[in-house]
């Protein structure tokens, strides 16, 4: 079934899906914690995402035309956003009083800092947190989206990180098999310079590509112990982050990156990290599982990248994390605590649904969360993060939606300036622990 013909049946089984739903906020029965919308009354549904390239805009659309067509007198506004203005201009909503009504959710720190401030609704109950739904998404996702016992997103996806490469230029670079070690990576550097291929793509202008790096060396030399405890303590005073810093800062002065990688952008044209290796001007990128979808975008066809493979982050022999953990993004989707609570869970809802979770993968090319959408993915590099995923030991966040927004950010800036020469590790860790100590 292509794509496109698989989106149509979806539309067709989803809307099926949201006709089922029982709406109290259209009953005219007050709707707890948020707006009431009477039986009959017309409502615009706000929702952003930053869902900005064509074949996301168009699943969106799908999804809100089944929407529309099982909800009478409700229309979905949407505004999808640059995925690096978002929490800028959501923070901003929030703290103004005018959120959207549904809005993508990251998750960690971040979510619970907007919980804490009573800007998101409890979805407990709701349509989102129907039993089936529930087992089809797993209680993992669930639980990561719990804040005090109430549940304050719903789960869309989970996006797991690692090193997307070209296996063309691994073949002509005379590479043979995907890192293993950080010695390995060093060896693939080394081979791809001689090559004259530039080994590793990274868009620093927008400062969390880069914190990436940090991110999963911090990931390899901290124990998982280490780590859950300094999401509630931001401390970072373990010698483990320091260790990650030094780690950086050796792999950069290798120079892997692309020249100019401070100025380049992530994901936006043919000249962003993203689009280096989608045109084979780049060997390498350190990325979350929505790579694909976004490669696709910036080949010259705009059709997949033939040769894209991935493979885990290398091991550290000597670190002291698991060699089992993995790190990638959780998250989903959130209603504002001011918006029609059921409306906007029976949205998630519908996003979610096995149909619409098949039609996701195709449009993104990320694996599906819902367990009944995973038998459509095809690609090896797909299949093979799964298994991995699925063999994990332990899972984590990415570091800076576990800090919060500010000391993530600060963390994402303090790795842009260890990268630009401005400081160290040292001075990597006391920047964070600074901004910690701000609260």
């Amino acid at each position: 079934m292509t794509p496109n013909n698989r989106r149509k049946a979806a539309g067709a089984a989803a809307g099926i899906l949201a006709g089922a739903l029982v709406l109290s906020a259209c009953s005219g029965t007050p709707d707890p914690g948020g707006t009431e919308i009477a039986e009959g009354e017309p409502y615009t549904l706000t929702v952003w995402t930053n869902y900005t390239t064509g074949p996301g805009k168009a699943w969106f659309d799908d999804v809100a035309a089944q929407y529309e067509a099982a909800h009478e007198n409700i229309t979905v506004e949407a505004q999808h956003i640059q995925n690096e203005e978002v929490d800028g201009k959501l923070q901003t909503a929030l703290n103004s009083g005018d959120a959207p009504d549904v809005f993508m959710q990251r998750g960690g720190g971040k979510m619970k800092d907007m919980a804490a401030a009573g800007q998101l609704a409890d979805l407990t109950g709701t349509a989102v947190d129907a039993p089936e739904l529930r087992e089809q998404l797993g209680d993992a996702a669930y639980e990561a989206l719990t804040v005090d016992g109430e549940l304050v997103a719903g789960p869309q996806l989970i996006q797991p990180g690692g090193i997307w490469y070209s296996q063309d230029l691994f073949a002509e670079a005379g590479i043979t098999e995907t890192p293993e070690t950080m010695d390995d990576l060093y060896d693939a550097v080394d081979k791809l310079k001689a090559a004259g291929i530039t080994p590793i793509a990274l868009g620093g202008k927008d400062a969390w590509p880069a914190a990436h790096w940090f991110y999963f060396f911090a990931l390899r030399e901290c124990s998982q112990e280490t780590l859950t405890a300094t999401n509630e303590s931001l401390d970072f005073s373990d010698e483990c982050y320091l260790q990650a810093g030094q780690d950086l800062a050796d792999l950069a002065a290798v120079e892997p990156f692309n020249e100019g990688f401070l100025s380049t952008s992530a994901q936006q044209g043919a000249s962003s990290s993203a689009g280096l290796l989608a045109n084979h001007q780049a060997a390498m990128e350190l990325m979350g599982a929505w790579q694909p979808g976004v490669v696709t975008s910036l080949t010259p066809d705009e059709e997949p990248l033939p040769d894209l493979g991935w493979f885990p982050f290398p091991q550290l022999p000597d670190g002291g994390g698991d060699p089992g953990a993995f790190m990638g993004g959780g998250g989903g989707y959130s209603c504002s605590v001011s918006a029609p609570k059921d409306l906007c869970a029976d949205f998630i809802a519908l996003m979610n649904s096995p149909e619409n979770q098949e039609t996701f993968y195709a449009a993104f090319g990320t694996i599906p969360l819902n367990k009944e959408a995973k038998d459509a993915v095809t690609e090896p590099y797909n299949i093979q993060m799964m298994e991995a995923l699925n063999n994990a030991t332990y899972v984590s966040d990415w570091l800076d939606t576990n800090y919060g927004q500010n000391v993530g950010t600060a963390l994402n800036q303090a790795v842009v300036e260890l990268l630009a020469g401005n400081t160290d590790a040292e001075g990597l860790v006391q920047a964070i622990t600074d901004a910690a100590a701000k609260g």
